[in-house]
């Protein structure tokens, strides 16, 4: 059986923390489905297919890694594509409230796949999509933090 792990979020855009939780997931599971989400609360600065685009770009490279949309109940997408477990990046204490959470109505709603927690590198412990789109707005640079084709397509949104 292929141990299959789904890993949701907005990656509004991809960063480079988001890539290396997907490295450190594939040292545990046998393919990893980034997962974008399209129904949330806050107005994405990309659209899903932007999305879907730079992310397919920043991962070309890597083998058994696929990307995908969905709408609604996470747990009900990963029964869909067989996952076996939920990949959640932990940056600091502040997010694990919201993420034990989650965790535990997942677990609930589907006990068989499990939520597995996962740490960034020390590096990119701070970074998150939100303070990358803040400093790319005032002209900042975010040169390292995030793949090179979205630097340029941050630069190009913001030019507008």
């Amino acid at each position: 059986m292929k141990r299959i792990a789904i890993y949701p979020g907005t990656f509004d855009p991809i960063t480079n923390g988001h890539i290396d939780l997907v490295q450190r997931g594939l040292r545990i599971f046998d393919k990893v489905i980034i997962a974008i989400t399209t129904a949330q609360k806050k107005q994405p600065l990309f659209t899903a297919d932007e999305r879907i685009d730079l992310i397919k770009n920043a991962l070309k490279g890597f083998k058994n890694v696929s990307v995908d949309s969905f709408n609604g109940l996470l747990i009900e997408y990963a029964k869909s594509k067989n996952g076996t477990a939920v990949i959640r990046g932990l940056r600091a204490v502040s997010d694990f409230e919201y993420e034990f959470q989650m965790a535990l109505m997942n677990r609930r709603l589907a006990v068989a796949i499990e939520t597995v927690f996962m740490m960034p590198s020390e590096e990119y412990s701070f970074l998150t999509s939100t303070i990358v789109k803040e400093v790319a707005s005032f002209g900042g640079s975010v040169k390292g933090l995030v793949p090179e084709a979205v630097e340029k397509a941050l630069r190009r949104k913001f030019q507008k």
